[in-house]
Protein backbone atom coordinates (compact mmCIF):
# COMPACT_ATOMS: atom_id res chain seq x y z
CA UNK A 1 0.00 0.00 0.00
CA UNK A 2 1.13 3.61 -0.59
CA UNK A 3 0.14 6.78 1.25
CA UNK A 4 -1.35 9.62 -0.84
CA UNK A 5 -2.77 13.01 0.04
CA UNK A 6 -6.52 13.34 -0.38
CA UNK A 7 -7.91 15.87 -2.79
CA UNK A 8 -9.47 18.02 -0.07
CA UNK A 9 -6.16 18.18 1.85
CA UNK A 10 -7.77 17.07 5.15
CA UNK A 11 -5.30 14.32 5.97
CA UNK A 12 -3.62 11.17 4.76
CA UNK A 13 -5.48 8.45 2.94
CA UNK A 14 -4.56 4.98 1.69
CA UNK A 15 -4.94 3.38 -1.66
CA UNK A 16 -4.04 -0.10 -2.90
CA UNK A 17 -1.23 -0.12 -5.37
CA UNK A 18 -1.70 -1.92 -8.65
CA UNK A 19 1.04 -4.47 -7.95
CA UNK A 20 1.89 -6.59 -4.87
CA UNK A 21 4.80 -5.56 -2.67
CA UNK A 22 8.20 -6.85 -3.77
CA UNK A 23 8.76 -10.47 -2.76
CA UNK A 24 5.07 -11.25 -2.06
CA UNK A 25 3.82 -14.54 -3.62
CA UNK A 26 1.54 -14.17 -6.58
CA UNK A 27 -2.04 -15.39 -5.98
CA UNK A 28 -2.88 -18.69 -7.67
CA UNK A 29 -4.34 -18.41 -11.11
CA UNK A 30 -7.48 -20.14 -12.26
CA UNK A 31 -5.31 -22.77 -13.94
CA UNK A 32 -3.49 -23.36 -10.65
CA UNK A 33 -6.77 -23.97 -8.86
CA UNK A 34 -7.99 -26.37 -11.53
CA UNK A 35 -4.67 -28.21 -11.39
CA UNK A 36 -4.97 -28.56 -7.61
CA UNK A 37 -8.49 -29.95 -8.01
CA UNK A 38 -7.27 -32.46 -10.57
CA UNK A 39 -4.47 -33.61 -8.24
CA UNK A 40 -7.02 -34.10 -5.47
CA UNK A 41 -9.19 -36.21 -7.78
CA UNK A 42 -6.26 -38.52 -8.42
CA UNK A 43 -6.18 -39.43 -4.73
CA UNK A 44 -3.21 -40.44 -2.62
CA UNK A 45 -0.40 -42.81 -3.47
CA UNK A 46 -1.70 -46.35 -3.02
CA UNK A 47 1.34 -48.22 -4.36
CA UNK A 48 2.18 -49.58 -0.88
CA UNK A 49 -1.18 -51.40 -0.76
CA UNK A 50 -1.55 -53.22 -4.09
CA UNK A 51 -4.32 -55.49 -2.76
CA UNK A 52 -6.59 -52.52 -2.03
CA UNK A 53 -8.83 -50.64 -4.42
CA UNK A 54 -8.03 -46.89 -4.47
CA UNK A 55 -10.73 -44.93 -2.71
CA UNK A 56 -12.18 -43.33 -5.86
CA UNK A 57 -12.33 -46.73 -7.52
CA UNK A 58 -14.30 -47.93 -4.51
CA UNK A 59 -16.82 -45.15 -5.11
CA UNK A 60 -17.15 -46.21 -8.75
CA UNK A 61 -18.00 -49.75 -7.65
CA UNK A 62 -20.46 -48.60 -4.99
CA UNK A 63 -22.38 -45.84 -6.77
CA UNK A 64 -24.41 -45.47 -9.93
CA UNK A 65 -22.17 -44.14 -12.75
CA UNK A 66 -21.87 -40.37 -12.86
CA UNK A 67 -24.04 -39.82 -9.78
CA UNK A 68 -21.45 -38.62 -7.26
CA UNK A 69 -21.24 -34.93 -6.38
CA UNK A 70 -18.28 -34.14 -4.12
CA UNK A 71 -17.86 -31.50 -1.43
CA UNK A 72 -14.60 -30.15 -0.04
CA UNK A 73 -12.35 -31.39 -2.84
CA UNK A 74 -9.83 -28.58 -2.20
CA UNK A 75 -9.55 -29.11 1.56
CA UNK A 76 -5.92 -28.60 2.63
CA UNK A 77 -5.03 -27.74 -0.98
CA UNK A 78 -2.18 -25.52 0.23
CA UNK A 79 -0.31 -28.73 1.14
CA UNK A 80 0.31 -30.85 -1.97
CA UNK A 81 0.62 -33.99 0.16
CA UNK A 82 -2.79 -33.62 1.85
CA UNK A 83 -5.11 -34.29 -1.09
CA UNK A 84 -8.71 -33.57 0.00
CA UNK A 85 -7.29 -33.90 3.55
CA UNK A 86 -7.61 -37.67 3.33
CA UNK A 87 -11.39 -38.03 3.13
CA UNK A 88 -13.94 -37.83 0.31
CA UNK A 89 -17.44 -36.63 1.14
CA UNK A 90 -20.51 -35.94 -0.96
CA UNK A 91 -23.74 -37.42 -2.27
CA UNK A 92 -24.23 -40.18 -4.83
CA UNK A 93 -26.91 -42.66 -5.81
CA UNK A 94 -27.48 -46.40 -5.47
CA UNK A 95 -30.12 -47.66 -7.90
CA UNK A 96 -31.37 -44.11 -8.23
CA UNK A 97 -31.67 -43.42 -4.47
CA UNK A 98 -29.48 -40.76 -2.88
CA UNK A 99 -26.89 -41.63 -0.24
CA UNK A 100 -24.38 -39.53 1.66
CA UNK A 101 -20.78 -40.73 1.42
CA UNK A 102 -17.80 -40.68 3.77
CA UNK A 103 -14.77 -42.42 2.24
CA UNK A 104 -11.29 -42.36 3.76
CA UNK A 105 -8.31 -42.13 1.40
CA UNK A 106 -5.73 -44.53 2.83
CA UNK A 107 -3.15 -43.08 0.41
CA UNK A 108 -3.15 -39.75 2.28
CA UNK A 109 -1.55 -40.02 5.72
CA UNK A 110 -3.11 -43.51 6.04
CA UNK A 111 -6.59 -41.95 6.03
CA UNK A 112 -5.92 -40.29 9.38
CA UNK A 113 -8.11 -37.50 10.73
CA UNK A 114 -7.16 -33.86 11.17
CA UNK A 115 -9.22 -30.73 11.65
CA UNK A 116 -10.47 -30.49 8.07
CA UNK A 117 -11.05 -34.26 7.88
CA UNK A 118 -13.39 -33.97 10.83
CA UNK A 119 -15.07 -30.85 9.47
CA UNK A 120 -15.81 -32.51 6.13
CA UNK A 121 -17.31 -35.55 7.82
CA UNK A 122 -19.35 -33.40 10.19
CA UNK A 123 -20.73 -31.31 7.33
CA UNK A 124 -21.94 -34.30 5.31
CA UNK A 125 -23.48 -35.89 8.41
CA UNK A 126 -25.26 -32.63 9.20
CA UNK A 127 -26.64 -32.67 5.67
CA UNK A 128 -27.75 -36.28 6.10
CA UNK A 129 -29.46 -35.25 9.33
CA UNK A 130 -31.20 -32.33 7.64
CA UNK A 131 -32.18 -34.11 4.41
CA UNK A 132 -32.73 -37.62 5.87
CA UNK A 133 -30.06 -39.18 3.66
CA UNK A 134 -28.76 -42.72 4.25
CA UNK A 135 -25.02 -42.75 4.95
CA UNK A 136 -22.45 -45.14 3.51
CA UNK A 137 -19.07 -45.19 5.25
CA UNK A 138 -15.98 -46.54 3.47
CA UNK A 139 -13.65 -46.69 6.45
CA UNK A 140 -9.88 -47.04 6.10
CA UNK A 141 -8.21 -44.85 8.71
CA UNK A 142 -5.26 -45.00 11.08
CA UNK A 143 -7.14 -42.73 13.49
CA UNK A 144 -6.49 -39.16 14.58
CA UNK A 145 -3.30 -37.31 13.65
CA UNK A 146 -1.49 -36.79 16.92
CA UNK A 147 0.27 -33.82 15.34
CA UNK A 148 -3.17 -32.15 15.05
CA UNK A 149 -4.73 -33.04 18.39
CA UNK A 150 -6.34 -29.64 18.84
CA UNK A 151 -7.95 -30.03 15.44
CA UNK A 152 -9.57 -33.45 15.79
CA UNK A 153 -9.80 -34.31 19.48
CA UNK A 154 -11.17 -31.93 22.12
CA UNK A 155 -13.33 -29.36 20.36
CA UNK A 156 -16.97 -28.98 19.40
CA UNK A 157 -16.20 -29.77 15.73
CA UNK A 158 -13.94 -32.72 16.42
CA UNK A 159 -14.45 -36.47 16.37
CA UNK A 160 -16.96 -36.39 19.22
CA UNK A 161 -19.30 -34.33 17.03
CA UNK A 162 -19.09 -37.05 14.35
CA UNK A 163 -20.19 -39.73 16.80
CA UNK A 164 -22.94 -37.49 18.18
CA UNK A 165 -24.35 -37.09 14.66
CA UNK A 166 -24.13 -40.83 13.99
CA UNK A 167 -26.21 -41.51 17.09
CA UNK A 168 -28.66 -38.76 16.10
CA UNK A 169 -29.06 -40.44 12.69
CA UNK A 170 -29.45 -43.95 14.11
CA UNK A 171 -32.91 -45.38 13.52
CA UNK A 172 -33.76 -42.44 11.24
CA UNK A 173 -31.66 -43.39 8.21
CA UNK A 174 -29.72 -46.56 7.34
CA UNK A 175 -26.00 -46.34 8.09
CA UNK A 176 -23.87 -48.94 6.30
CA UNK A 177 -20.12 -49.42 6.71
CA UNK A 178 -17.58 -51.16 4.53
CA UNK A 179 -14.40 -51.54 6.55
CA UNK A 180 -11.53 -51.78 4.07
CA UNK A 181 -8.60 -51.18 6.42
CA UNK A 182 -7.90 -50.09 9.97
CA UNK A 183 -10.35 -48.28 12.21
CA UNK A 184 -8.17 -47.47 15.15
CA UNK A 185 -8.52 -45.93 18.60
CA UNK A 186 -11.57 -43.67 18.98
CA UNK A 187 -12.20 -43.98 15.25
CA UNK A 188 -13.22 -47.60 15.86
CA UNK A 189 -16.54 -46.23 17.05
CA UNK A 190 -17.44 -45.00 13.56
CA UNK A 191 -18.22 -48.56 12.37
CA UNK A 192 -19.69 -49.44 15.77
CA UNK A 193 -22.45 -46.83 15.42
CA UNK A 194 -23.56 -48.11 12.01
CA UNK A 195 -26.23 -50.72 11.25
CA UNK A 196 -23.98 -53.15 9.33
CA UNK A 197 -20.21 -53.62 9.06
CA UNK A 198 -18.72 -55.60 6.18
CA UNK A 199 -15.01 -56.30 6.75
CA UNK A 200 -12.33 -57.19 4.18
CA UNK A 201 -10.31 -60.18 5.36
CA UNK A 202 -6.62 -59.52 5.91
CA UNK A 203 -7.07 -55.74 5.55
CA UNK A 204 -9.81 -54.56 7.91
CA UNK A 205 -9.30 -54.18 11.64
CA UNK A 206 -10.96 -52.50 14.61
CA UNK A 207 -9.31 -51.92 17.95
CA UNK A 208 -9.16 -49.21 20.60
CA UNK A 209 -5.40 -49.59 20.96
CA UNK A 210 -2.85 -51.03 18.57
CA UNK A 211 -0.90 -54.14 19.59
CA UNK A 212 2.11 -51.90 20.26
CA UNK A 213 0.15 -49.64 22.61
CA UNK A 214 -1.53 -52.63 24.27
CA UNK A 215 1.87 -54.18 24.98
CA UNK A 216 3.10 -50.99 26.64
CA UNK A 217 -0.05 -50.64 28.76
CA UNK A 218 -0.76 -54.26 29.70
CA UNK A 219 2.35 -56.19 28.73
CA UNK A 220 0.24 -58.35 26.43
CA UNK A 221 1.82 -59.32 23.11
CA UNK A 222 -0.52 -59.91 20.18
CA UNK A 223 -1.08 -59.13 16.51
CA UNK A 224 -3.45 -56.71 14.81
CA UNK A 225 -5.33 -59.65 13.30
CA UNK A 226 -5.72 -61.44 16.63
CA UNK A 227 -6.74 -58.29 18.47
CA UNK A 228 -9.09 -56.76 15.95
CA UNK A 229 -9.07 -58.55 12.60
CA UNK A 230 -12.08 -59.30 10.43
CA UNK A 231 -12.42 -62.95 11.44
CA UNK A 232 -12.16 -62.18 15.14
CA UNK A 233 -14.88 -59.53 15.00
CA UNK A 234 -17.16 -61.62 12.78
CA UNK A 235 -16.82 -64.82 14.81
CA UNK A 236 -15.98 -63.79 18.39
CA UNK A 237 -16.88 -60.21 19.30
CA UNK A 238 -19.86 -59.76 16.97
CA UNK A 239 -18.71 -56.25 15.97
CA UNK A 240 -18.44 -57.33 12.33
CA UNK A 241 -21.43 -58.52 10.30
CA UNK A 242 -19.72 -60.24 7.38
CA UNK A 243 -16.23 -60.98 6.02
CA UNK A 244 -15.21 -60.59 2.38
CA UNK A 245 -12.08 -61.55 0.47
CA UNK A 246 -11.97 -58.42 -1.71
CA UNK A 247 -12.91 -54.75 -1.48
CA UNK A 248 -15.42 -54.99 -4.32
CA UNK A 249 -17.31 -57.82 -2.61
CA UNK A 250 -17.94 -55.73 0.51
CA UNK A 251 -19.12 -52.83 -1.68
CA UNK A 252 -21.44 -55.10 -3.68
CA UNK A 253 -22.91 -56.45 -0.43
CA UNK A 254 -23.51 -52.90 0.81
CA UNK A 255 -25.38 -52.09 -2.41
CA UNK A 256 -27.46 -55.24 -2.03
CA UNK A 257 -28.26 -54.61 1.64
CA UNK A 258 -29.48 -51.11 0.78
CA UNK A 259 -32.15 -52.63 -1.49
CA UNK A 260 -33.86 -54.08 1.61
CA UNK A 261 -33.98 -50.78 3.51
CA UNK A 262 -35.95 -47.57 3.04
CA UNK A 263 -34.15 -44.28 2.55
CA UNK A 264 -35.36 -43.21 5.98
CA UNK A 265 -37.62 -44.30 8.82
CA UNK A 266 -40.73 -42.62 7.41
CA UNK A 267 -40.77 -44.69 4.20
CA UNK A 268 -41.65 -48.36 3.60
CA UNK A 269 -38.92 -50.78 2.50
CA UNK A 270 -38.65 -51.00 -1.30
CA UNK A 271 -40.52 -53.82 -3.02
CA UNK A 272 -39.08 -56.07 -5.73
CA UNK A 273 -40.35 -58.48 -8.36
CA UNK A 274 -41.68 -61.68 -6.73
CA UNK A 275 -39.79 -64.94 -7.19
CA UNK A 276 -40.68 -68.52 -6.42
CA UNK A 277 -38.64 -70.16 -3.62
CA UNK A 278 -35.52 -72.00 -4.69
CA UNK A 279 -36.57 -75.26 -3.04
CA UNK A 280 -39.80 -77.24 -2.52
CA UNK A 281 -40.79 -80.45 -0.75
CA UNK A 282 -41.21 -80.76 3.00
CA UNK A 283 -41.24 -84.54 3.53
CA UNK A 284 -38.78 -85.38 6.31
CA UNK A 285 -37.42 -81.83 6.34
CA UNK A 286 -38.14 -81.23 10.04
CA UNK A 287 -37.36 -84.41 12.03
CA UNK A 288 -40.08 -85.58 14.41
CA UNK A 289 -37.58 -86.36 17.16
CA UNK A 290 -37.02 -83.01 18.92
CA UNK A 291 -33.45 -83.97 19.81
CA UNK A 292 -32.35 -84.45 16.18
CA UNK A 293 -30.66 -81.45 14.59
CA UNK A 294 -31.30 -80.06 11.11
CA UNK A 295 -30.37 -76.90 9.20
CA UNK A 296 -33.09 -74.26 9.47
CA UNK A 297 -31.73 -72.77 6.24
CA UNK A 298 -33.52 -75.61 4.41
CA UNK A 299 -36.80 -74.27 5.81
CA UNK A 300 -35.92 -70.69 4.87
CA UNK A 301 -35.15 -71.82 1.30
CA UNK A 302 -38.70 -73.13 0.99
CA UNK A 303 -40.34 -70.02 2.40
CA UNK A 304 -38.67 -66.96 0.87
CA UNK A 305 -38.16 -65.72 -2.67
CA UNK A 306 -35.22 -67.46 -4.35
CA UNK A 307 -31.87 -65.82 -3.64
CA UNK A 308 -33.39 -63.17 -1.40
CA UNK A 309 -32.04 -64.19 2.02
CA UNK A 310 -29.40 -61.69 3.20
CA UNK A 311 -28.03 -63.12 6.42
CA UNK A 312 -26.71 -60.83 9.15
CA UNK A 313 -23.78 -61.96 11.32
CA UNK A 314 -23.72 -65.51 9.86
CA UNK A 315 -20.48 -66.45 11.65
CA UNK A 316 -21.39 -65.24 15.14
CA UNK A 317 -23.75 -66.88 17.65
CA UNK A 318 -24.79 -69.41 15.02
CA UNK A 319 -27.47 -71.01 17.19
CA UNK A 320 -29.75 -68.25 15.93
CA UNK A 321 -30.14 -67.10 12.31
CA UNK A 322 -31.22 -63.57 11.42
CA UNK A 323 -31.44 -61.71 8.14
CA UNK A 324 -33.54 -59.94 5.55
CA UNK A 325 -35.51 -61.76 2.87
CA UNK A 326 -38.51 -61.27 0.58
CA UNK A 327 -41.91 -62.90 0.46
CA UNK A 328 -43.53 -62.28 -2.93
CA UNK A 329 -41.28 -59.24 -3.26
CA UNK A 330 -42.07 -57.80 0.18
CA UNK A 331 -39.17 -57.29 2.59
CA UNK A 332 -39.27 -59.24 5.87
CA UNK A 333 -36.87 -59.85 8.73
CA UNK A 334 -36.32 -63.48 9.74
CA UNK A 335 -35.38 -64.63 13.24
CA UNK A 336 -34.90 -68.40 13.34
CA UNK A 337 -33.54 -70.89 15.84
CA UNK A 338 -30.83 -73.13 14.38
CA UNK A 339 -31.29 -76.70 15.74
CA UNK A 340 -28.02 -77.97 14.27
CA UNK A 341 -25.97 -75.60 16.46
CA UNK A 342 -26.21 -76.03 20.26
CA UNK A 343 -29.69 -77.50 19.70
CA UNK A 344 -30.93 -73.97 18.91
CA UNK A 345 -30.82 -72.91 22.58
CA UNK A 346 -30.54 -69.15 23.10
CA UNK A 347 -27.18 -68.10 24.58
CA UNK A 348 -25.84 -64.71 25.68
CA UNK A 349 -24.49 -63.73 22.26
CA UNK A 350 -27.47 -65.06 20.32
CA UNK A 351 -29.83 -63.06 22.54
CA UNK A 352 -27.82 -59.92 21.72
CA UNK A 353 -27.70 -60.80 18.03
CA UNK A 354 -31.47 -61.22 17.85
CA UNK A 355 -32.16 -58.10 19.92
CA UNK A 356 -30.12 -55.86 17.66
CA UNK A 357 -31.61 -57.27 14.47
CA UNK A 358 -35.17 -56.95 15.78
CA UNK A 359 -34.41 -53.35 16.74
CA UNK A 360 -33.07 -52.66 13.24
CA UNK A 361 -36.18 -54.11 11.58
CA UNK A 362 -38.49 -52.14 13.83
CA UNK A 363 -36.59 -48.91 13.14
CA UNK A 364 -37.08 -49.26 9.38
CA UNK A 365 -40.58 -50.75 9.20
CA UNK A 366 -39.55 -54.29 8.25
CA UNK A 367 -42.13 -56.94 9.33
CA UNK A 368 -40.73 -59.82 11.38
CA UNK A 369 -41.20 -63.57 10.99
CA UNK A 370 -40.04 -65.81 13.86
CA UNK A 371 -39.29 -69.47 13.09
CA UNK A 372 -39.34 -71.33 16.39
CA UNK A 373 -37.56 -74.58 17.17
CA UNK A 374 -36.17 -73.71 20.57
CA UNK A 375 -35.44 -75.77 23.69
CA UNK A 376 -35.23 -72.56 25.73
CA UNK A 377 -32.44 -70.37 27.01
CA UNK A 378 -29.16 -72.08 27.83
CA UNK A 379 -28.77 -72.95 31.52
CA UNK A 380 -25.77 -73.53 33.77
CA UNK A 381 -23.23 -71.76 35.92
CA UNK A 382 -21.23 -70.31 33.01
CA UNK A 383 -24.13 -68.56 31.27
CA UNK A 384 -25.59 -67.32 34.55
CA UNK A 385 -22.26 -65.67 35.33
CA UNK A 386 -22.30 -64.12 31.85
CA UNK A 387 -25.68 -62.57 32.56
CA UNK A 388 -28.02 -64.75 30.50
CA UNK A 389 -31.02 -63.26 32.32
CA UNK A 390 -29.96 -59.72 31.48
CA UNK A 391 -29.17 -60.54 27.84
CA UNK A 392 -32.36 -62.56 27.48
CA UNK A 393 -34.32 -59.63 28.84
CA UNK A 394 -32.71 -57.43 26.20
CA UNK A 395 -33.95 -59.76 23.45
CA UNK A 396 -37.43 -60.01 24.93
CA UNK A 397 -37.64 -56.23 25.39
CA UNK A 398 -36.61 -55.59 21.78
CA UNK A 399 -39.15 -58.12 20.49
CA UNK A 400 -41.91 -56.87 22.78
CA UNK A 401 -41.43 -53.20 21.88
CA UNK A 402 -41.26 -53.79 18.13
CA UNK A 403 -44.36 -52.25 16.54
CA UNK A 404 -43.97 -53.75 13.07
CA UNK A 405 -46.21 -56.68 12.08
CA UNK A 406 -44.89 -59.87 13.70
CA UNK A 407 -45.67 -63.47 12.75
CA UNK A 408 -44.67 -66.57 14.71
CA UNK A 409 -44.23 -70.03 13.23
CA UNK A 410 -43.59 -73.03 15.51
CA UNK A 411 -41.69 -75.51 13.37
CA UNK A 412 -41.20 -78.22 15.99
CA UNK A 413 -40.55 -77.47 19.67
CA UNK A 414 -41.16 -74.29 21.63
CA UNK A 415 -40.11 -74.68 25.24
CA UNK A 416 -39.77 -72.49 28.31
CA UNK A 417 -38.77 -68.83 28.07
CA UNK A 418 -37.37 -69.47 24.59
CA UNK A 419 -40.99 -69.64 23.41
CA UNK A 420 -41.53 -66.20 24.93
CA UNK A 421 -38.37 -64.66 23.44
CA UNK A 422 -39.30 -65.90 19.96
CA UNK A 423 -42.58 -63.94 20.08
CA UNK A 424 -45.14 -65.99 21.98
CA UNK A 425 -48.84 -65.04 21.68
CA UNK A 426 -48.66 -62.76 24.71
CA UNK A 427 -46.37 -60.44 22.74
CA UNK A 428 -49.07 -59.74 20.15
CA UNK A 429 -47.88 -61.38 16.95
CA UNK A 430 -50.40 -60.97 14.13
CA UNK A 431 -50.68 -64.75 14.13
CA UNK A 432 -49.11 -67.80 15.72
CA UNK A 433 -48.86 -70.60 13.17
CA UNK A 434 -47.61 -74.15 13.66
CA UNK A 435 -46.59 -77.13 11.59
CA UNK A 436 -48.66 -80.25 12.42
CA UNK A 437 -45.77 -81.80 14.39
CA UNK A 438 -45.22 -78.76 16.65
CA UNK A 439 -45.17 -79.03 20.44
CA UNK A 440 -45.42 -76.08 22.84
CA UNK A 441 -44.71 -76.48 26.53
CA UNK A 442 -43.01 -75.10 29.60
CA UNK A 443 -40.61 -78.04 29.21
CA UNK A 444 -40.19 -80.95 26.89
CA UNK A 445 -42.34 -83.93 27.93
CA UNK A 446 -39.38 -85.98 29.19
CA UNK A 447 -37.95 -83.11 31.24
CA UNK A 448 -41.36 -82.26 32.64
CA UNK A 449 -42.00 -85.84 33.76
CA UNK A 450 -38.59 -86.06 35.39
CA UNK A 451 -39.24 -82.79 37.24
CA UNK A 452 -42.71 -83.78 38.46
CA UNK A 453 -42.03 -87.43 39.30
CA UNK A 454 -38.38 -87.26 40.37
CA UNK A 455 -39.04 -88.95 43.70
CA UNK A 456 -41.16 -91.76 42.30
CA UNK A 457 -38.72 -92.42 39.48
CA UNK A 458 -35.80 -92.63 41.89
CA UNK A 459 -37.74 -95.08 44.09
CA UNK A 460 -38.27 -97.63 41.27
CA UNK A 461 -35.36 -100.03 41.43
CA UNK A 462 -36.12 -102.17 38.37
CA UNK A 463 -34.71 -100.35 35.28
CA UNK A 464 -37.37 -101.77 32.95
CA UNK A 465 -40.18 -100.83 35.34
CA UNK A 466 -38.66 -97.37 35.73
CA UNK A 467 -38.44 -96.91 31.95
CA UNK A 468 -42.06 -98.06 31.48
CA UNK A 469 -43.26 -95.68 34.18
CA UNK A 470 -41.49 -92.71 32.58
CA UNK A 471 -42.78 -93.64 29.11
CA UNK A 472 -46.36 -93.81 30.37
CA UNK A 473 -46.11 -90.44 32.10
CA UNK A 474 -44.58 -88.89 28.96
CA UNK A 475 -47.51 -90.10 26.88
CA UNK A 476 -49.95 -88.71 29.45
CA UNK A 477 -48.16 -85.36 29.23
CA UNK A 478 -48.30 -85.35 25.44
CA UNK A 479 -52.01 -86.17 25.57
CA UNK A 480 -52.68 -83.28 27.92
CA UNK A 481 -50.48 -80.62 26.29
CA UNK A 482 -51.00 -81.14 22.57
CA UNK A 483 -51.37 -79.04 19.45
CA UNK A 484 -55.13 -79.58 19.20
CA UNK A 485 -55.54 -78.16 22.68
CA UNK A 486 -53.28 -75.24 21.76
CA UNK A 487 -55.68 -74.45 18.94
CA UNK A 488 -58.70 -74.98 21.16
CA UNK A 489 -57.27 -72.51 23.72
CA UNK A 490 -56.41 -69.96 20.97
CA UNK A 491 -52.67 -70.26 21.58
CA UNK A 492 -52.22 -71.28 17.95
CA UNK A 493 -54.20 -69.48 15.24
CA UNK A 494 -53.67 -72.02 12.47
CA UNK A 495 -51.96 -75.36 11.91
CA UNK A 496 -50.43 -75.26 8.44
CA UNK A 497 -48.71 -78.07 6.52
CA UNK A 498 -45.22 -77.14 5.35
CA UNK A 499 -46.24 -77.02 1.68
CA UNK A 500 -48.82 -74.34 2.48
CA UNK A 501 -46.78 -72.25 4.92
CA UNK A 502 -45.29 -69.84 2.38
CA UNK A 503 -48.70 -69.05 0.89
CA UNK A 504 -50.17 -68.55 4.36
CA UNK A 505 -47.43 -66.08 5.28
CA UNK A 506 -47.69 -64.24 1.95
CA UNK A 507 -51.43 -63.72 2.45
CA UNK A 508 -51.12 -62.66 6.08
CA UNK A 509 -48.30 -60.26 5.23
CA UNK A 510 -50.42 -58.69 2.49
CA UNK A 511 -53.29 -58.28 4.96
CA UNK A 512 -50.92 -56.31 7.23
CA UNK A 513 -50.13 -53.72 4.55
CA UNK A 514 -52.23 -51.07 6.26
CA UNK A 515 -50.46 -51.18 9.62
CA UNK A 516 -49.45 -47.89 11.22
CA UNK A 517 -47.62 -46.67 14.28
CA UNK A 518 -47.80 -43.45 16.22
CA UNK A 519 -46.70 -40.68 13.83
CA UNK A 520 -44.44 -37.71 14.41
CA UNK A 521 -41.46 -39.35 16.10
CA UNK A 522 -38.46 -41.40 15.14
CA UNK A 523 -38.89 -44.99 16.14
CA UNK A 524 -35.68 -45.31 18.21
CA UNK A 525 -31.97 -45.62 17.72
CA UNK A 526 -30.54 -49.00 16.77
CA UNK A 527 -28.68 -49.78 19.99
CA UNK A 528 -25.25 -51.40 19.65
CA UNK A 529 -25.03 -55.03 20.81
Amino acid sequence: MTETAPANGTGPAWEVSASPPPGAPAPPSGDDVLAAAERARQGGDTSRWPAKLPVRRRLEVLLDPGSFVEDGLLAAASDPGMLADGVITGVGEIEGRQVAIIAHDFGVKAGSWGERTCEKQIRILERADRDLLPVIYLVDSAGGRLTEQMGFFPGRRGASRIFHLQVALSGRVPQICCLHGPSAAGGAYMPAFTDWVGMVDGQASMYLASPRVAEKVTGERTTAEEMGGARMHAEVSGCGDAVFDEDWQALAAARLLFTYLPAHFDQPPPAAEPREPEATGWDGLVPEDPTVGYDVQTVIDRLVDAGSFFEIKPDWAQEIVVGFARLEGRVIGLVANQPQVRSGAIHVDSADKAARFISLCDAFDVPLVFLQDVPGFMVGVAVERQGIIRHGAKMIAAMSSAEVPKFTVVLRKAYAAGFYAMCAPGFEPRATLALPSAFIGAMGPEASVNAVYAGKIAAIEDPEEREAFVAARVEEHRAEVNLLRMGDELVVDAVVPGEELRGELVTRLRHADGWTRRPGRRHHLVSPV
